[in-house]
């Protein structure tokens, strides 16, 4: 059975960075978790950082693909390089989907983490940019679907037709 790596802040978990969740209640998580798909997962946490923690935003005109390229950071308010943990949350991430066969993942919009479709733009102004969190880059970059929390009925006709293939 495939399966559906998730935000764990999307399924009631405290894992943000404020301490809080984000829980997200609707038919397909709910048949999801029914079916035993769900895999929680917070990059974030994965990667050492505590809870609660500063937030943090990739730097100002950089990519999800430049920080797993090194050439750029990922940097808290008051300037803390919180790269190393993020990368390590990504790989973290994508060692668990590839361990429990993960076909789709639907992860927390925004985050410089999960960011599918926009982040923050690195000025902590609450200024949101196109883009993605460098978990998403590095699924994606090895075959891994996502979806944000937005899109699951997207997500769940993606992972029918794995169903079915």
């Amino acid at each position: 059975m495939r399966r559906v790596l998730i935000s764990s802040c999307l399924v009631g978990r405290r894992v943000r960075y404020d301490g809080g969740a984000k829980t997200v209640v609707d038919d397909v998580l709910e048949r999801w978790r029914a079916e035993g798909r769900l895999v929680p997962y917070c990059p974030e946490v994965a990667g050492g950082l505590p809870v609660p923690r500063p937030p943090a935003e990739i730097e100002p005109g950089a990519t999800a693909a430049d920080v797993l390229e090194g050439r750029a950071r990922i940097l808290t308010p008051d300037g803390r390089d919180v790269t190393e943990d993020f990368v390590a949350g990504a790989r973290s991430t994508l060692a668990t989907a590839r361990a429990r066969g993960v076909a789709v993942a639907v992860l927390k919009e925004g985050s410089p983490s999960c960011g599918g479709n926009v982040v923050y733009d690195g000025t902590f102004g609450g200024h949101r940019v196109p883009g993605e969190g460098v978990t998403t880059r590095l699924l994606r970059d090895h075959g891994i679907e996502v979806f944000s929390e937005d899109e699951l009925a997207r997500a769940r006709e993606r992972l029918d037709e794995f169903d079915r293939a």
